[in-house]
């Protein structure tokens, strides 16, 4: 078994949706899926959104594309793997989630594509 780890959770957020809230919601929710599952093998799961979206509410929002969204969205999860242990890349299109893990592995933090593939961590 391994220490307990913070998981970045990386996969398509805008990608493929046009842009459409409605879509990048339901990505969200997908990406959001992985969270308990991470969290029950004694892991803490943390998806880029969940920290970039308020940042970006405070900058007084932006849409998708805009100047304050590009500042803001991709440069937080890259500043979250900094503190990262590791990545779980789900399926999908996504040059986001691609740039996470060729971040990932120039830093040699691990990176999983399945959820089996995460070490349970030990309960000390």
């Amino acid at each position: 078994m391994t220490k307990s780890m913070m998981i970045l959770i990386a996969g398509p957020y805008r990608s493929g949706t046009g842009d459409a809230p409605e879509k990048m919601a339901a990505n969200l929710t997908r990406l959001e899926a992985a969270a308990l599952p991470i969290f029950s093998k004694g892991h803490v799961p943390m998806i880029g959104e969940w920290a970039a979206l308020p940042i970006l509410r405070g900058a007084g929002g932006g849409m998708p594309g805009s100047a304050a969204y590009d500042q803001i969205m991709h440069p937080t999860a890259h500043r979250l793997l900094a503190k990262c242990d590791g990545v779980l890349r789900l399926p999908g299109e996504s040059s986001g989630a691609d740039n996470d893990v060729r971040i990932a592995r120039e830093r040699n933090i691990p990176v999983w594509s399945s959820l089996d593939e995460i070490p349970q961590a030990s309960t000390d």
